[in-house]
């Protein structure tokens, strides 16, 4: 049996808490994909219409609905697809952070305590 110090317990606590925030934000950054995923989609939608007759497109701006040429909707959606990319570059930032210190982590812990330890998660 291996005594668990108290920068032990530290470890293992920051293990479980840099953890958490990696899976939060993995959902977040799926979230923030398949809205991306689903801008692209429209704008192929908005594309693919005819653009010679004046066609009003509803677009949601916050709460409300605005009517809107085909060119300003495609402008609309290229800036909410540029910020979705910052967005999701800065999130995949983040994650590989989590993950160079959950690995710095796992290092040290399992040098420790070996197979006395489980820091895998169940779905991989």
């Amino acid at each position: 049996d291996v005594e668990v110090t108290y920068e032990d317990q530290m470890k293992i606590n920051s293990f479980a808490r840099n953890n958490a925030s990696l899976q939060d934000l993995k959902e977040e950054l799926d979230l923030k994909k398949k809205s991306l995923q689903n801008l692209e989609d429209a704008e192929s939608d908005v594309l693919m219409m005819d653009d010679s007759e004046e066609t009003n497109i509803p677009y949601q701006i916050g709460e409300f609905f605005v009517c809107c040429n085909q060119s300003d909707v495609l402008l609309y959606i290229e800036k909410e697809k540029a910020d979705l990319d910052k967005d999701i570059k800065e999130m995949e930032n983040k994650a590989d952070n989590f993950r160079k210190i959950l690995a710095d982590l796992k290092v040290q812990l399992y040098a420790k305590f070996g197979t006395n330890i489980n820091l895998e998660a169940e779905d991989e």
